[in-house]
């Protein structure tokens, strides 16, 4: 009697686009191998595996507790029903020794976060010549500088100047598939959500694909020479706005109230 072998768990560090698209990275798996010495069989050459004599070779014990009958894995043989009387001197009667293998995982587009993707038969080899484990992996998708990610759809920030939110612009945006260029409609205001269809993440089993959402910021502008303040000025003079006495109206209001 053989017993499977367990199953091993793996976790895998992609980047955010290799989650994306997909990938099939070979990574080393600490994984047991068969013992080439006895075949798996833990036996030394010329000798072979015999029968229990604890369980008589069912690999269980039973008990009687009333009118209950109750089972558990023998302790001599491991639950076998086998014993090896004389091992193999390389891997000691266990039929497999300590290996290292280079497996290509085939990672598919669209997984997320945690995903497990199952190889079966990659697992720990059994007992004795017994049926391999399967091999878990659990993927680790690396954070992005400039996305995030909700389900299918990608998200990310884009800043702007007060001149193209003004007056309108077509900017460069990066997205999953390079830079594409999207238009800024004049008097954009800052926070304002644009959707760029078919731009997100390939839903993993259709492979349609999500969309991307660019909130665009307004940058305030800072360090402005003499000529910018004074064009500036003009602007709100021009618009009807206060500029300088706005802030003294607003502190005179806050005295009245608190004062």
């Amino acid at each position: 009697m053989s017993n499977r072998g367990a199953d091993l768990r793996f976790n895998l560090e992609i980047s955010f686009e290799e989650a994306a698209f997909g990938c099939r990275p070979k990574v080393p798996i600490p994984r047991p191998k068969k013992c080439d010495t006895c075949s798996g069989s833990g036996s030394k050459s010329g000798s072979a595996p015999k029968a229990c004599g604890t369980c008589g070779g069912t690999g269980e014990l039973r008990f009687t507790q009333g009118f209950f009958a109750v089972s558990r894995p023998c302790t001599d043989c491991g639950g076998t029903g086998a014993v090896v009387p004389d091992p193999c001197g390389k891997c000691r009667g266990s039929g497999k020794v300590p290996a290292e293998e280079v497996i290509e995982v085939n990672i598919p587009a669209g997984v997320d976060n945690g995903t497990r993707v199952r190889l079966g038969g990659m697992g720990e080899p059994g007992d004795r010549g017994g049926p391999s484990g399967d091999l878990y992996v659990t993927v680790i998708v690396r954070e992005h500088s400039l996305f995030q990610r909700e389900d299918y759809d990608v998200f990310c920030e884009v800043p702007i100047s007060f001149t193209q939110a003004a007056l309108g612009a077509k900017i460069d945006v990066p997205t999953l598939d390079g830079k594409v260029k999207m238009t800024i409609p004049e008097g954009t205001q800052s926070g304002k959500v644009f959707r760029l269809k078919g731009k997100g993440i390939p839903h993993l089993h259709s492979g349609q694909r999500g969309d991307q959402h660019v909130r665009v910021m307004v940058e305030t502008p800072t360090g402005l020479t003499q000529k910018q303040r004074e064009l500036l000025e003009k602007f709100a003079d021009a618009s009807g706005e206060e500029v300088h006495p706005q802030s003294k109206n607003f502190f005179e209001k806050v005295r009245e109230l608190f004062g």
